[in-house]
């Protein structure tokens, strides 16, 4: 496997216990991951960068092998509040730069100081009577001024967005002096996102899946049903039969011969040694296109049906 190979292939940290993240990273570095997906959303960081700290100095890799991305979350849109959401990233992960800082959602919400809650995440007041989001009117060229600024300051290598929709990303690519080098989205044979895929690389953007498998990164979340694994497929099960592969890495392989990069989550060290073993077969164009051909658009993470539910506010941000 080449390391270009296996930089396709990211860690993501999303839901995965602090009890054992550092743990998870040092393991997932151990085995060939590069690539480690955070967020300060996810409330673990600072277990991350102890998993990070660990395997530099045990000698498994240098910090320039990594490819360290983090996100700016809603709460800290505004321009003076970029800077120090970064920097607090920085000093929780243990490190003075990131290789990618992204825009979480393209949602503001008012600021929450770092003393009163961190991760803020969604709800403004959780000690309120009525507990719920609220949303900021900060527009997201503001926020994008300021991220350009950590890439002048030598904070971040490179920036990008997350959750963007292709009318958001014709608009940002109107007026970035520093473009955007990497668009996660949620993609997943469920979920193609062929258009926004082609449109971002005609832009000359990476792009990033995130919840590659589908459904399962949702079924604890109960924003899924257990019949909606992808996993299940009769082309996805025939075909990992056919190449002595499981449908998992059917899967991911689809995804990364699309041209995709991939956010894989595991935290047990078998299933992370699986899913960067999908480099020593290919998809034919028949598979590829068979598989492709299961997309209904379903999208799991929909902040248009989870944030009514969860947090009292409806919020939709794809049509």
């Amino acid at each position: 496997m080449s390391d270009h190979d296996q930089s396709n292939i990211g860690l993501g940290l999303w839901k995965v216990p602090n009890s054992h993240c550092a743990d998870v990273v040092y393991d997932a570095i151990k085995v060939g991951y590069r690539h480690l997906d955070n967020a300060c959303d996810y409330g673990n960081e600072v277990e991350v960068g102890q998993g990070i700290a660990r395997a530099i100095a045990d000698g498994l890799c240098t910090r320039e092998e990594l490819t360290i991305v983090s996100k700016l979350w809603n709460t800290y849109h505004s321009k003076e509040h970029v800077k120090p959401a970064l920097e607090k990233t920085l000093a929780d992960l243990g490190l003075d730069y990131l290789d990618s800082y992204l825009i979480h959602f393209p949602i503001a919400q008012p600021f929450v100081d770092f003393e009163t809650r961190y991760p803020p995440e969604w709800i403004f007041d959780p000690e309120a009577d009525t507990a719920e989001m609220k949303t900021a009117p900060v527009p997201l060229i503001e926020t994008w001024r300021a991220m350009e600024d950590l890439v002048q300051q030598g904070l971040v290598k490179s920036i990008g967005i997350c959750n963007y929709n292709s009318g958001l990303l014709n608009d940002l690519m109107s007026y970035a002096v520093i473009k955007p080098a990497d668009l996660q989205i949620e993609s997943h044979p469920y979920l193609t996102q062929e258009r926004l895929i082609r449109l971002a690389k005609s832009y000359g953007i990476n792009v990033t899946a995130f919840s590659p498998l589908g459904a399962l990164s949702y079924f604890e979340l109960d924003m899924a049903d257990a019949l909606e694994s992808v996993l299940t497929q009769t082309v996805v099960t025939e075909t990992a039969q056919k190449h002595a592969k499981t449908p998992a890495q059917v899967v991911l392989r689809w995804n990364t011969q699309r041209g995709c990069n991939v956010i894989a989550k595991s935290s047990k060290l078998d299933r992370l040694k699986e899913n960067i073993d999908i480099f020593d077969f290919s998809l034919s164009d028949q598979e590829m296109a068979e598989i492709s051909a299961l997309n209904k658009n379903r999208r799991f993470n929909d902040p248009g049906d989870f944030c009514e539910a969860a947090f009292g506010k409806f919020c939709a941000i794809y049509d």
